[in-house]
């Protein structure tokens, strides 16, 4: 809450003129009921009705209301701009905060939960800044304000708000404590829903091919449900609590009713003296009851708006749990610059396990000689993509060290060590932009012409040219407007037009055809030539030329030799080899 509050402070040049105008507005609409009693008691008078006060405070009580109106109204616009300056502001700093998260992150964590903190949880906050913020800011002014006048009116009847008001706080804080936990479930549990939608609309071809449409369905209508009843739980605990406090509220008007006539039938009698506290004039019970309205109404407001209130508050406790996540690990103060990277890569008795329970790589060791490749095989699970995260410091390793032109990678700034690489996965990746801007992602001041002869190298140029608008035809999300195959010829091409003298290969060729595989190929030796090229391939094929293999299995490399030296030692390789074959 003090945290949601700093960001509200920090926009002081909304929220103090909101702060402003919500006095202003609000003191003219406690000025009302004071003018009306005035008018009251003018036509009560002992000398005759006295119009020209009569409608002295009618004009003065229309005028009031009037302007508050308008102040209301330019509140609730300044109040609309501070919400949402905030929520732009805690969206930048989510996304800015997403961005510095190491990969682990998100490994664990679906993608549709993270998107549900993006815009459920801060659309929740959203709602109430620019709304139940005013009306609690309204209500706590209106509250001071009417006992203030109320105590001028009459002494007396404030004694019956001793006992009704504690009643209310007391039940009102109690149903809080228990409502709060419901509202931190329902978020919870949409933010499971979302990630459970994202996830199967993301495999929709993969779902309507196994004809498990019934199956999703099932299982998300499990999930939907889940989440609708987190919902009916904290709506109905919440709900319980605006009946019960309009109850003690409504008891407490008819007990200023009830009181006030009596106090006004004795000042009428002779039986209190004007002057005396007792005393009452009937345009001052009229007052205090309007008073009494106005104190009991905000508490009435406040109660209803108060699930409000618990729902954002637990959208804010997800969404800052996400900025307090610890952000990928700054480099040494003493990390070095990679500059002129020849390739020289070596990995000494690395050991490493995404879990303490389970260790993927057991005292792995290659060196790999600038200009070199290094192609990866193994079995699904023995560790060959863990070593690419290592080699990347998407992870660092257990035990052991991995040094680049022999400094040791964790004396090396992260960001240069990254860009020493080019990779090409086997899970492609183009954003919403031109077939142009997908290429020169990683190396924006290409000039079209080198582009044109990247995408030449990757044969995909004759493609390209056929498109509507060639090299400036818009791709979709992830590219789903273009075949799978054509998808990944693109980012090959961006891996041709990188400058980086490493190359990372994960399975690049795994979605395109024999044909354009062989075509590719020799494309592919050329963008592998003069760099030090880390491959890993299930089509052994495509790896025949590396100059070293590494066999791993069980995260231990159990064979290492070129293709002909490993053919005739006749073991793992030779097998997986002469398998594909058979």
């Amino acid at each position: 809450m003090l945290r949601l509050g700093r960001y509200v402070i920090n926009q002081w040049h909304l929220f103090i003129p909101a702060v402003v105008f919500t006095l202003l507005s609000n003191q003219l609409s406690l000025l009302g009921p004071r003018y009306s009693g005035a008018a009251i008691d003018a036509i009560e008078s002992a000398q005759g009705v006295d119009f020209s006060v009569v409608w002295e405070n009618v004009i003065k009580m229309i005028v009031c209301y009037a302007l508050s109106a308008i102040l209301s109204y330019v509140l609730a616009v300044i109040m609309i701009h501070l919400s949402q300056k905030i929520t732009y502001k805690m969206r930048k700093e989510l996304f800015e905060k997403l961005n510095t998260l190491p990969v682990g992150y998100f490994d664990t964590h679906t993608t549709g939960d993270i998107i549900s903190h993006l815009s459920y949880d801060i659309d929740t906050i959203n709602g109430t800044l620019s709304h139940d913020l005013v009306q609690v800011m309204t209500s706590v002014y209106t509250v001071v304000g009417s006992l203030i006048f109320m105590w001028q009116i009459s002494k007396p009847m404030i004694l019956i708000f001793v006992f009704t008001v504690p009643v209310s706080v007391l039940f009102t804080r109690y149903r809080s404590k228990k409502v709060r936990p419901l509202f931190r479930a329902r978020s919870k549990k949409y933010g499971e829903l979302n990630g459970y939608a994202e996830e199967m609309l993301s495999g929709a071809r993969t779902i309507e091919a196994y004809g498990r449409q019934n199956v999703i369905s099932e299982r998300f209508n499990d999930r939907n449900e889940d989440a609708m009843n987190a919902y009916y739980n904290a709506e109905y605990n919440a709900a319980m609590l605006f009946p019960t406090i309009n109850l003690i509220n409504n008891v407490s008007i008819a007990l200023v009713a009830i009181f006030g006539g009596v106090l006004y039938m004795y000042s009428q009698s002779g039986a209190v003296l004007a002057g005396s506290v007792l005393f009452i004039t009937l345009g001052g019970v009229a007052q205090f009851v309007q008073y009494s309205r106005k104190f009991a109404g905000p508490i009435n407001e406040f109660s209803n708006i108060l699930h409000e209130f618990q729902s954002a508050f637990s959208a804010a406790e997800r969404v800052f749990r996400i900025l307090d996540e610890e952000p990928e690990p700054l480099d040494l103060p003493d990390a070095k610059e990679l500059k002129e990277v020849k390739g020289n890569a070596e990995l000494d008795n690395i050991t490493f396990g995404y879990t303490p329970e389970k260790t993927i790589l057991k005292n792995v060791s290659v060196t790999v000689p600038k200009g070199k490749t290094v192609a990866i095989v193994g079995p699904t699970g023995a560790g060959k993509t863990t070593i690419i995260n290592l080699l990347m410091r998407f992870y660092d390793p257990q035990s052991g060290e991995i040094r680049i032109d022999s400094i040791p990678a964790l004396k090396i700034k992260r960001s240069d060590l990254r860009l020493a690489f080019t990779m090409v996965l086997q899970d492609t990746w183009l954003f919403h932009g031109t077939v142009y801007d997908n290429i020169v992602y990683g190396r924006e001041k290409a000039t079209m012409q080198e582009v044109k002869a990247a995408a030449k190298a990757a044969r995909i140029d004759t493609y390209i040219e056929s498109l509507p608008d060639g090299y400036n035809t818009v791709l979709s999300d992830d590219g789903v407007n273009i075949s799978k195959g054509q998808r990944q010829l693109i980012t090959i091409a961006r891996a041709f037009l990188s400058d980086a003298p490493m190359l990372i290969l994960d399975e690049a060729t795994s979605n395109v055809d024999s044909r354009t595989e062989i075509q590719i190929q020799g494309a592919m030796n050329d963008l592998m030539k003069g760099r030090t090229s880390f491959v890993i391939a299930h089509r052994l094929s495509t790896i025949q030329n590396a100059d070293t293999i590494l066999v791993i299995r069980d995260g231990e490399i159990t064979e290492q030799g070129n293709h002909d030296e490993l053919i005739k030692l006749g073991g793992f390789y030779s097998t997986l080899y002469n398998s594909q074959f058979s």
